[in-house]
Parts: C-alpha cells; structure tokens; sequence
C-alpha cells in the first residue's frame, strides 16, 4: 500500500478529500492517519515528530513505498516560488556528533547523505511535468500565481536539507550554502522520514514545492502560500502520481 506524508495540514484536508470509496480514520498519538487507496497522514513540524509518524506508519499499516510533499525554502540558486524540487538524497544540516562522527553523519548508519528510491523518483518526477504542464492553469487561480510571480515553473532534482529551525535570512542560506554547497533547498522533517525509511528498508521519495527564498519574507510568503497554492500542487502531483506506472 501506497503511504503519503504531508508537512502541510492545508495539503491533507485536500488529498483526504480525494480519496475514494470509505476512508478508515485511526488515531495514534496525536496523529490523524487517513487510509482509502492508500494511507495519508500529517507529518507534524519537525524532525522528531515526522520520524514517530513514519515509524507508527509502518508498523500500524502494510506500506510498501512512502511518498513525503510539502513546501521548502529555496537555497540553490534560480530556484522561484512555484518551482518544484524532487528529492535525490537528503541530510540533516544542523546534525553534528564530531568530533566521534564526521559531521552530517547518521551515528551508527554510516553515511550523511540518505538516497531516494529511483523508482520512485522518475515517476514522481513525470507526475510533477504532466501536472504543471497540464493541470497548473486549472488547479491554481491566474490571481494567485500573479501574487507569487509563478509563470513558468520549472522542476529540479536535487538534494534536500532538513533541520530544526524555520531558515528566514539571507545570511542563514549564504551559511547553508557555504556549508553545503549541493543543496536545492531546506524543511524542516524530510531527512527524518528518510532515515526511518533506511533503516526500514522502505522505499521513499520526496516532492518539495518551493514556497519562499527562505529569507526575510519566508513568515509572510509562506501562511499565504499554504492556502492558496502548496494543497493543490501536492493534490495534483500526487494524482498523476497514482496514474504513472
């Protein structure tokens, strides 16, 4: 079964509303988990919170491949507001246990970077091009995408940083970027949901829509972005997704 994670709650009120046919709703903790076609459930807002979700994701429901959306700050230089990020590894930028591991690196896992499935990752990929090319001018208000500036969309794979802090100045992303120059763009859970996934041999792979430039207007861009914008891409994707063999 198909699992989807969402750091948005504006994008699950709309994939929940998709779902076809009887949707059984279960509580565990203080997350919500959605299953019809397939499994839909709230992340929560950080690393923590998303790696108990994705645990009791695993161990309550017989997932075969898990599927994380949401919004990012944009690092990488070009990127827009509206542009689309599928994920190619991702790190935890603010993890450091040097001087016993290098930096980045996952104690005991061996390695910093954590890959996505292939797989998974072209189709993800194909699903984000179909939706843009054909579904964008439908799915989002010409209003909206006026106020973001979203003309011409563009999707890049790439790696995704996670850590535990809301980045909004451009000296925090001139640090990331000199840090790690290779990253696309920075959240706040993805790597989480990522190690999980490793160490559960689970397939995985992630879409992140850029929602600001992680600088000084990050607090004001992103509210307004999350209601207008980031539900109908994330629902949109996720549709040609389930379509894309």
């Amino acid at each position: 079964m198909l699992a989807i994670i969402s750091a948005m709650p504006d994008e699950i009120a709309a994939i929940v509303e998709s779902l076809e046919g009887e949707v059984a709703t279960r509580t565990f903790g203080s997350r919500e988990y959605h299953a019809g076609d397939f499994v839909v459930v709230f992340s929560g807002w950080g690393k923590v919170a998303a790696a108990a979700t994705t645990t009791q994701l695993i161990a309550a429901y017989d997932v075969t491949d898990i599927v994380f959306t949401g919004v990012a700050g944009a690092v990488q230089h070009g990127l827009a507001i509206g542009d689309i990020v599928v994920g190619t590894e991702l790190i935890q930028h603010d993890l450091d246990a040097s001087p016993i591991y290098p930096r980045y690196e996952v104690p005991l896992l061996g390695k910093a970077l954590l890959a996505t499935d292939p797989g998974l990752r072209a189709r993800l990929r194909s699903a984000a091009a179909e939706f843009l090319r054909q579904d964008l001018s439908l799915a989002v208000p010409q209003s909206s995408r006026d106020w973001f500036r979203i003309a011409s969309p563009q999707i890049v794979e790439g790696v995704i940083a996670s850590g535990d802090q809301f980045i909004d100045s451009l000296e925090e992303i001139a640090a990331l970027r000199q840090r790690l120059p290779n990253i696309a763009c920075v959240e706040m859970e993805g790597a989480a949901v990522a190690q999980v996934c490793d160490e559960y041999a689970m397939p995985f792979a992630i879409v992140r829509t850029i929602s600001d430039a992680a600088d000084e207007n990050a607090p004001h861009d992103f509210p307004r972005f999350s209601r207008e914008i980031s539900g109908q891409y994330s629902l949109g994707i996720l549709a040609r997704f389930v379509g894309v063999d």
